[in-house]
């Protein structure tokens, strides 16, 4: 028995000296829990909302006090005719917009004509169909207390009107996809040479050594320019999203993720020295957080502050919004600069990481 008991000892020994073994076992479930416990949310959360009142009469805007009165709504701005509403919605500036018809107040009382109209983004249509349904119960509500129940409240879900759930989820799954293949295959690419002990054959040939890891990062670029290639034509023409924006534009947002991808996995590459390590760190490491914190699933406008914060260094989430711009919304390079702009220096700032601690590791 002193001898079983001198085993287990001696096993508590290697797992406390082995820091990434105390990581995943203490650490992981602790990162998990929080994740899931914070990150999963169906609530709708600070949507904004815009009005569009032409004659802002005593009950539009008791309806519309309503509605900001309430927790899952923050009314915004006022606009000023319809054809500010697309507008507004480009410009990521609302996600609901109340539009009343002219003279509301009167027709309500005497003619029983009044039009009271909710628009909603819906390239997401879990997130439009809950705030669809909130504001509607709540407008019902402001009207009741006014005597009138009677009013039908239209709503016009814009940019995907079948409410399509591939409209949300292709732009996810295309920056889910090359995030972890583009980092997950460049790591374990160069530690399988550390590990075979070929890296330091390489080394010492003529060739510079950052030319070396920028040579084998190539063959991955050009791997997943077909993947895009083959996911953008399942989307298309099997799943039916249509591309209404920029193709080109597309494709370079495509390629901009894939470099910060490439340079994430040459600096996983650099962190490690063997093949099961960067498989964990580019694949459930980085899997988790792409899915649940990129708003690929759920909103992050619906996420605790921290967790927002979080989700901003993400290059993911800067990916997907600039995808459902461009192919969903249909808009050009004006309304995605500052997502190009956070990826490029995401895409640097790795670049030039991994090359200084490459180079720290040869000496």
């Amino acid at each position: 028995m002193k001898q079983f008991w001198a085993f287990v000892k001696i096993e508590f020994y290697h797992i406390f000296r082995d820091k990434r073994t105390m990581l995943i076992l203490l650490g992981m479930p602790v990162i998990q829990i929080v994740l899931f416990g914070f990150a999963i949310s169906t609530e709708l959360k600070n949507s904004r909302v815009g009005v569009l009142d032409p004659v802002s009469d005593r009950t539009t805007r008791r309806i519309v006090e309503r509605l900001d009165e309430n927790r899952y709504f923050d009314v915004v701005c006022y606009l000023h005719d319809s054809q500010e509403i697309e507008d507004a919605f480009r410009q990521g500036k609302v996600d609901v917009v109340v539009q009343f018809s002219p003279d509301f107040e009167n027709n309500l009382y005497h003619t029983g004509n009044a039009g009271l109209q909710l628009v909603v983004d819906a390239t997401d249509p879990n997130t439009a169909t809950m705030a669809a349904n909130y504001a509607q119960g709540v407008m019902a509500t402001a009207l009741q207390e006014e005597g009138q129940a009677q009013v039908a409240i239209q709503t016009h879900l814009l940019f995907n009107p079948q409410m399509k759930s591939a409209y949300n989820f292709v732009p996810g799954v295309m920056g889910l996809i090359l995030m972890l293949i583009c980092a997950m295959m460049t790591a374990v690419s160069i530690v399988r040479e550390k590990e075979t002990g070929t890296m330091e054959v390489l080394l010492v040939s003529p060739i510079r050594s950052v030319f070396i890891i920028l040579a084998k990062a190539v063959p991955y670029l050009v791997l997943s320019g077909i993947n895009l290639t083959t996911i953008l034509l399942l989307s298309v023409y099997v799943l039916h999203v249509p591309v209404a924006g920029s193709l080109l534009l597309l494709a370079f947002l495509s390629f901009l993720l894939i470099a910060v991808a490439l340079a994430l996995g040459l600096f996983v590459s650099c962190l490690v020295d063997n093949q099961v390590a960067a498989m964990l760190i580019s694949g459930m490491v980085l899997m988790m957080p792409v899915m649940l914190l990129s708003g690929m699933i759920f909103p992050t406008e619906s996420m605790p502050v921290v967790l927002q914060w979080l989700s901003d260094i993400i290059p993911a989430k800067w990916y997907i919004l600039a995808v459902k711009k461009v192919m969903i919304e249909g808009l050009g390079l004006v309304a995605v600069w500052k997502e190009i702009i956070i990826l490029s220096v995401m895409a640097v700032a790795l670049i030039v990481l991994s090359l200084v601690k490459f180079k720290d590791r040869l000496e």
